[in-house]
């Protein structure tokens, strides 16, 4: 069994909770250069101009790319032979979040209980999600999850008779609804099947797929360009202010589910969709 100490993982999710919020993915970047060059609309063009520009300003400067820095959402891999030697992994992980937001100028947006709105001043806790998984090394990923695209997403107990349709019409319809509010060009996140819980979590971890990378089911990668077509037909554009442009990515995962049900979710990214990871190595102490 190897192990790992606490300071290695405070030290490194401090790290990633400023390097998400200061850098975009190369990928979304370059869904804005695609997206560019195929936008119709003279706004939508500047608009993506624009955002291009506010992020390679972020990353030089090393400054969050938006102001809503997000609630820290962690997506934890611990291989089952690991031990973590000086602590709790929980207690490290958020005390991570509580440095990186504060050695990083990032905005503190937890509140400590949902109706007394008590910001706790340091944006913790995380929204932390566990898997156990072959190995002794521990896989982390920080994705910040700003509210005005999260305050979008929406979630449908579909009928299985609803069929195929019925889900990706309620996509659609979702997407729809949100109009300009989560700052276009967003990605869409989409689970289906599982329980109400596992489609809500299957449609924010399908956020942290590469952009432009498909489904590696051929099924459900047509299924994936038929909703990004019907969506960016809906004409809200770059930042709603009309355009093709509505979404750079639709990205399908799907869970088996009981014979009575077929939940269907949607978890929307924003233009500013951020994810950072890591994988620290267990090693005898």
């Amino acid at each position: 069994m190897k192990k790992l100490l606490v300071e290695e993982i405070v030290s490194a999710v401090e790290w990633l909770c400023m390097e998400a919020n200061y850098n975009l993915g190369s990928d979304i970047m370059a869904g804005f250069h695609r997206a560019l060059k195929d936008e119709r609309s003279p706004l939508g063009q500047e608009v993506l101009e624009r955002l291009i520009e506010n992020a390679q300003i972020a990353h030089e400067e090393r400054v969050p790319m938006c102001q809503d820095t997000g609630m820290a959402v962690i997506f934890v891999e611990i291989g089952q032979d690991l031990h973590v030697v000086g602590g709790g992994l929980t207690e490290a992980i958020n005390e991570g979040v509580r440095r990186g937001y504060y050695q990083g100028y990032l905005r503190k947006s937890v509140v400590a209980d949902p109706f007394e709105r008590v910001n706790t001043g340091d944006n913790t806790p995380a929204v932390i999600h566990y898997d156990i998984v072959p190995g002794d090394s521990l896989h982390l990923v920080v994705a910040p999850k700003g509210f005005g695209s999260e305050n979008m997403g929406g979630l449908k107990m579909c009928k299985p008779s609803e069929g195929l349709e019925g889900a990706m019409q309620f996509v659609v319809d979702t997407v729809d609804r949100a109009g300009g509010n989560p700052c276009p060009p967003i990605i869409v996140g989409v689970g289906v099947g599982g329980t109400m819980e596992k489609a809500t979590f299957l449609a924010k971890k399908s956020l942290l797929r590469e952009v432009g990378k498909h489904n590696p089911k051929v099924r459900l990668a047509e299924i994936e360009k038929v909703l990004l077509e019907r969506i960016n037909r809906l004409g809200i554009g770059p930042q709603g202010f009309g355009g093709v442009t509505t979404a750079l990515a639709v990205n399908l995962e799907v869970y088996p589910t009981h014979i009575a049900g077929m939940p269907v979710a949607v978890n929307i990214g924003c233009h500013s969709t951020r994810h950072k990871e890591i994988t620290l190595q267990g090693r005898a102490i």
